[in-house]
């Protein structure tokens, strides 16, 4: 089968449709234990020192694992990516363009997306009808993230991990539910996870996946994953089609169009705190000015780079945010 490499989500149906085996580059970076070894051949080839982790970590892989075709979004994702694609591109990789418009209206999603598909030469109805399959897949992430903040017996790491993974279903839809399947039977077995604070994930997924049991030492516990639940489309099993499924994809689009969403998350959820993560160098960091201002529960902007777990500052930054909420608590319940 055809490989083909994605650097963030993008219609994985079409790539399906047209009968490529999709790989989420992202995340052969960051599960892989010699992550490093990645980053290290984009900073050889000349990547800069201020240049996104992320960037430099997905360049290294197309390039160690010899991929010769990725997708690559020119609308919606890191400003870095089209120039990294043109260093791809001297490496004879095959960069196929997406956009998600800025203006966020159906009729240009619809136009971007029919473009996708002349592009792989397949047509609308073979698309729906692996949408129809891949929400059935889609449809057990959902059941996984119910059981994280309903019934409180999954970890913000799992919860994390299997939402992430639904951007390429690690590159075997059949395999991938297979996995989920047993896993949901295994979580309904166990005990609620019984902790005091309910914390909130957003912004892009973190390098630091350690995160997620450091709060467990200060009774708290992740009941979201923001940018993760979205790879999943939480939301696309009622949209009428793929144009609406990408519409409704909140992501690529402006930070007020993604907050709406986590809004109602918050509520639904009963969070506690937001952690906002951001990696270094890149523009999201500037939004979390208009988050802080528009969420009413308290926010701590995290910062990653290289580091693959949490370092010492960011530790005591975590401890003393999970302190205040404690405290808050207390005082509200007097």
């Amino acid at each position: 089968m055809k490989k083909i490499g994605i650097t963030t989500t993008v219609p994985i149906e079409v790539l399906i449709a047209a009968g490529y085996e999709v790989i989420d580059l992202k995340n052969i970076f960051i599960t892989s234990e010699d992550y490093g070894k990645y980053i290290d051949i984009a900073e050889k080839e000349g990547f800069p020192k201020s240049c996104c982790a992320w960037q430099k970590g997905t360049y290294g892989v197309c390039i160690h694992h010899n991929i010769k075709e990725i997708v690559g979004v020119t609308e919606g994702d890191c400003s870095n990516t089209k120039a990294v694609e043109e260093v791809l591109s001297m490496h004879g990789v095959n960069i196929y363009p997406f956009a998600y418009p800025h203006t966020h209206k159906l009729e240009d999603i619809k136009r971007s997306l029919d473009s996708f598909m002349d592009m792989f030469g397949v047509k609308l109805e073979e698309v729906e009808e692996v949408r129809k399959r891949l929400n059935r897949t889609r449809a057990l992430v959902r059941k996984l993230d119910e059981l994280t903040f309903e019934a409180n017996k999954v970890s913000g790491f799992e919860n994390h991990l299997y939402h992430v993974s639904s951007s390429d279903f690690n590159t075997n839809v059949e395999k991938f539910e297979e996995e989920i399947i047993n896993k949901i039977e295994e979580i309904e077995k166990r005990k609620p996870i019984n902790k005091k604070i309910r914390l909130g994930f957003i912004g892009i997924p973190p390098m630091t996946c350690d995160i997620y049991d450091y709060v467990s030492d200060f009774d708290a516990h992740f009941v979201y994953n923001e940018i993760q639940r979205e790879f999943a489309f939480p939301r696309g099993y009622k949209a009428e089609n793929i144009y609406e499924q990408y519409y409704d994809y909140t992501y690529p689009y402006d930070i007020k169009f993604r907050l709406a969403e986590v809004k109602k998350q918050i509520e639904d959820r009963r969070i506690d705190g937001i952690i906002h993560y951001t990696q270094a160098f890149c523009y999201r960091q500037i939004e979390d000015i208009v988050i802080k201002n528009e969420l009413e529960v308290p926010v701590l902007n995290i910062e990653g780079d290289k580091l693959n777990f949490l370092d010492a500052r960011t530790k005591l930054r975590l401890e003393a945010f999970l302190d205040m909420i404690l405290d808050m608590k207390k005082f509200n319940k007097q």
